[in-house]
């Protein structure tokens, strides 16, 4: 099923036959090209005219930007530190020394 939807840059869409997930990073109108970004990371131009005949369907950016890029480590995506998470965390409250606080209460 050929699709009828225009081309917009920086929009998310599937091919719903090969069920590739891609963006739109640049048109060229003058030259009848659309640049796309697989979510894999490969670039692909297509022609106009066949842009037309992909039976393609609107989707939401996807939530792992990570998809081009395979070579990521974890200090990569701005976390160096080990994550804190609600169950770890303790109360202030229990690093205080008891017996030391009333020491210096006398």
């Amino acid at each position: 099923m050929a699709t009828e939807l225009i081309p917009t840059v920086n929009s998310w869409y599937r091919d719903t036959e090969s069920e590739r997930v891609f963006e739109i990073v640049a048109l060229d109108e003058d030259d009848g090209t659309i640049e796309i970004q697989y979510f894999e990371g490969e670039i692909e131009e297509l022609d106009i005219d066949n842009w037309y005949d992909l039976s393609l369907n609107t989707i939401a950016a996807p939530e792992d930007w990570s998809g081009p890029y395979d070579d990521l480590v974890p200090d990569d995506f701005g976390d160096t530190e080990d994550p804190i998470h609600p169950e770890t965390w303790a109360s202030p409250l229990e690093d205080i020394d008891g017996d030391a606080a009333f020491e210096y209460g006398e």
